[in-house]
């Protein structure tokens, strides 16, 4: 069993930044993979990042990152843009192929 909470959210203008953070714990030692998700109002989820892939939308301005001390996952968003809201997920997949979220942290880029 995995746990996964966000946290860094919140409403910036665009062209700011903004880094989200999630910490994992439980048996973090089965995890496979992390990544960031997103799902804007009426929209599907959709991926943003894992540590080998990035979604066109956000490449160059979004970086993510990790800290096997902290168990924990970073997204670093630069020149946020209007179309970036949504509410952001991190997502693991453990060693025997189970996945886990966590509970979602809202991104709001005003224009």
């Amino acid at each position: 069993q995995v746990q996964l909470v966000e946290s860094g959210g919140g409403l910036v203008q665009a062209g700011g930044s903004l880094r989200l953070s999630c910490a994992a714990s439980g048996s973090f030692f089965s995890i496979n993979a992390m990544g960031w998700y997103r799902q804007a109002p009426g929209k599907q989820r959709e991926l943003v990042a894992t540590m080998t892939n990035y979604a066109d939308s956000v490449k160059g301005r979004f970086t993510i990152s990790g800290d096997n001390a902290k168990n924990t996952v970073y997204l670093q968003m630069n020149s946020l843009k209007p179309e970036d809201t949504a509410v952001y997920y991190c997502k693991c997949t453990t060693v025997i192929g189970r996945t886990y979220w966590g509970q979602g942290t809202q991104v709001t880029v005003s224009s």
